[in-house]
């Protein structure tokens, strides 16, 4: 069994060295590089990743849990960060800041939205390898995607001063490229191909995740300030540290244990996605509060794996 130490080593070399290029590259080249690599990743890349590591991916076994975590994460982190908020403010704790309800909806969304695709698939590759990618992919597909543009979007209608469509909302789900993706690869994955074929797919899907990493970097060098440090605070606890503690012990007592159950509780320890501040900025919530989430949370992240992989490992 290889050392915890020499897995996380293995992670965090080649994690920071990505972001860090990425910053890099975010500070010397045009402002609108990550919006280009971005639109090039969600539609031929990440969908092209996707159809290789489902190649290998082990789909056996009870692997339509991963989606039902995967909301159950959601929805816990929503309910712990929005019980918080109403108890403070019944006992006059929020400060003025916090009692508008932009603010309140950024502080919700970040409890609940993980990074669980361009940060989630990375980890999991690495810590745990190809076999087990079927259930990072459901868990963030079927999952945090579902409910990032379905219960996310309407939260944030709620929260904010902009107007939503359902019908817009359903349309952005059908023309996601990774669930067309996900339902061909599924199709397909036991169909024989060519070596070269084969091998070409296994080494886009590798080149993917480097450029995510860096895609990761290039956004946060954009981020500029880090306001309500410690509000985020606590949202982070619940997203990255309460919710995946709870569901983790959760699932070890219904019977599951070894590498699935340390893939979901990785996906839900996943600090807040860049999809907080799209839908912060295009629902007039408070941008900074996100941006200060994702920063902060991010940066946790390197903090928070070890923890998991002793609670939870194999």
């Amino acid at each position: 069994m290889i050392d915890p130490g020499i897995k996380l080593l293995e992670l965090y070399i080649p994690l920071s060295g990505g972001v860090l290029l990425g910053w890099l590259l975010g500070r010397i080249l045009p402002k609108k590089s990550p919006i280009y690599l971005g639109k090039f990743l969600f539609w031929i890349g990440v969908p092209l990743g996707i159809l290789g590591f489902l190649r290998r991916a082990n789909l056996s076994g009870p692997i339509w849990i991963a989606p039902l975590v995967s909301w159950t994460a959601i929805l816990l982190g929503a309910g712990l960060a929005w019980t918080w908020l109403k108890i403070n403010q019944l006992q006059g704790k929020l400060p003025e800041n916090v009692e508008n309800k932009p603010n309140q909806g950024s502080f919700i969304l970040a409890s609940m939205v993980g990074n669980t695709g361009y940060l989630g698939y990375p980890v999991t590759l690495t810590l745990i390898g190809q076999q087990y990618f079927g259930w990072a992919l459901f868990y963030d597909l079927l999952g945090s995607t579902l409910g990032t543009y379905g219960f996310g979007v309407a939260l944030a209608a709620r929260f904010g001063m902009g107007v939503t469509s359902y019908k817009q909302v359903t349309i952005t789900l059908i023309k996601n490229p990774a669930l067309w993706s996900l339902g061909l690869g599924l199709a397909f994955q036991k169909v024989p191909l060519p070596d070269v074929v084969e091998i070409s797919l296994q080494n886009i899907a590798w080149t993917v995740v480097g450029s995510s990493l860096v895609l990761i970097g290039m956004r946060l060098s954009q981020l500029t300030s880090l306001q309500g440090l410690a509000q985020i605070s606590v949202s982070l606890c619940i997203k990255m540290l309460l919710v995946p503690l709870v569901l983790g012990i959760g699932l070890t007592m219904l019977g599951m244990t070894g590498s699935p159950r340390l893939v979901l509780v990785l996906q839900m320890s996943m600090p807040p996605a860049f999809a907080t501040l799209i839908l912060a900025e295009a629902y007039n919530l408070d941008r900074e509060l996100a941006v200060t989430g994702i920063a902060v949370g991010s940066t946790g992240l390197f903090f928070t794996l070890p923890l998991w992989l002793w609670l939870f490992g194999t």
